[in-house]
């Protein structure tokens, strides 16, 4: 993996320019990390990228990806599940740093890991809307029997979405009570979720796998927000854990946090001192 010099920027790549990525390109143009800044932005729609980087101080070429993977050191992946595999392939390919937000398009690309020990990349999966992982990742070191997830969702989050229609539910009414409307593994809830279920992806990467995580989901009126409740047994802890996140203002379908995780992982890119494992 090139390393940049001690005496330029880090160069970051923004790979999908909606919500999360235009936040993340805010804040690093403001000056939000030291030692970092735009390198590219790339997206499916390149003429509206450039419409809406426009406002940047400064001034962020928006290129294809193949391009924005060779100018950049590091490469955020803020799309989509579908999108990523192109994304990491490119990234990786390159041998950058990719920091992914999609993590339900794990599965759909099995070689990256061969890929980033063949070109010296790193896949970083964000996770800040995932609470307790450093003490997951610690308990796998050990025997971790069991693992669970249940999220909540504000069920006009949910209301058209294919699995949920699938089932005859409709939540353009909100339910007077809350909804089941899922229960299974981590690789099911990604492939029904994909918009949803990057943190059972990331959760299952943390500790025992895909099949061995499992998944309940459920329509909830009661919720302001999305809220997680991961369980885990294991030899040597027993773990309950539970993250209530507000959505974003701007888009009611995203949490806060993911942003903000994005821009954690970087800072750990960015710092001589890592705080967490």
């Amino acid at each position: 993996m090139q390393q940049p010099s001690s005496q330029q920027p880090i160069r970051v790549g923004i790979a999908g320019f909606g919500n999360v990525g235009r936040e993340i390109a805010r804040r690093l143009d403001a000056g939000g990390i030291a030692g970092m800044a735009i390198g590219a932005i790339t997206s499916g729609d390149l003429e509206k990228a450039r419409r809406n980087a426009a406002h940047l101080t400064g001034g962020a070429a928006v290129v294809t990806l193949d391009e924005l993977a060779r100018r950049c050191e590091v490469v955020v992946e803020c799309a989509t599940a579908h999108a990523f595999p192109t994304i990491a392939r490119a990234a990786l390919g390159a041998g950058r740093i990719l920091i992914a937000v999609s993590a339900a398009g794990v599965p759909s690309c099995p070689e990256l890991v061969d890929l980033a020990r063949a070109h010296g990349g790193r896949a970083v999966m964000a996770s800040g809307a995932l609470p307790g992982l450093d003490a997951i990742r610690a308990a796998a070191e050990g025997n971790i029997s069991k693992v669970g997830l249940r999220t909540q969702l504000r069920p006009e989050s949910l209301a058209h979405e294919e699995a949920v229609l699938r089932q005859g539910l409709d939540f353009t009414t909100p339910p007077h009570a809350p909804v089941r409307v899922f229960e299974g593994t981590a690789w099911d809830a990604a492939a029904a979720f994909p918009r949803h279920f990057n943190v059972a992806i990331t959760l299952s990467l943390a500790a025992i796998g895909f099949e061995r995580t499992r998944i309940e989901v459920w329509a909830d009126p009661t919720v302001p927000g999305t809220v997680h409740t991961v369980s885990v047994e294991s030899e040597d802890v027993d773990l309950t854990l539970i993250s209530r996140n507000r959505p974003s203002p701007t888009n009611p379908r995203t949490s806060r946090m993911v942003s903000h995780s994005v821009m954690a992982a970087l800072r750990t890119v960015a710092s001589p001192l890592q705080v967490g494992s």
